[in-house]
């Protein structure tokens, strides 16, 4: 993508995704109980609200928001249920594809949080103390800004460059892992 594409990407991002946040959160947390899931949840949403924004931006943003939001929700509440069939089965009475999937999802999970952990310490050092301000700590866009001496419009658009940046890096990741898992070449 273009840098004249992913600006444009940014500014659609900031302008139309970002002032939906408060209703964004109002909504996770009536459905998540605890605020580290929320977190989480909203930059799952982010990511993946960014990524298909790549690919052709929605009619609808507010409805596509929430309709990523509630079909990580979903996801989620499923991973929850075989997570607790495994966690109370015994292991001889669990199905054969829940036995061999389990290990491989957790390794991937593993693998994936390295690989954003060492993408979040490649960021530029400006934009990656805006991400950890804001989505780390979990500061306010305001606070970070006056933390930071910066303006908001300047804290959106670093967390756009960040999140780009950590999606890039875990899409290039996955590519790589399985290019290398069909071909057997690194």
């Amino acid at each position: 993508m273009s840098p004249d594409l992913h600006e444009a990407l940014d500014d659609w991002f900031v302008q139309e995704v970002l002032p939906l946040e408060p209703m964004l959160i109002g909504f996770l947390r009536h459905h998540c109980r605890e605020i580290d899931d929320v977190v989480d949840l909203r930059q799952d949403v982010y990511v993946r609200v960014y990524e298909a924004a790549e690919v052709g931006l929605p009619d609808n943003t507010k409805a596509f928001v929430f309709t990523v939001a509630r079909n990580l929700l979903i996801d989620r509440a499923r991973h929850k249920q075989v997570a607790a069939i495994v966690a109370l089965a015994p292991s001889g009475d669990l199905p054969d594809a829940i036995d061999e999937l389990c290990p491989e999802r957790h390794a991937i999970g593993r693998q994936d949080m390295q690989r954003l952990e060492q993408a979040f310490f490649e960021l530029p050092p400006k934009c990656r103390e805006v991400v950890e301000l804001r989505k780390i700590a979990g500061l306010s866009q305001r606070d970070v800004a006056d933390r930071l001496g910066i303006t908001e419009g300047t804290v959106e658009k670093q967390i756009a460059k960040g999140i780009r940046f950590l999606a890039d890096a875990l899409g290039a990741y996955r590519s790589k892992v399985k290019t290398i898992s069909e071909t057997g070449v690194a």
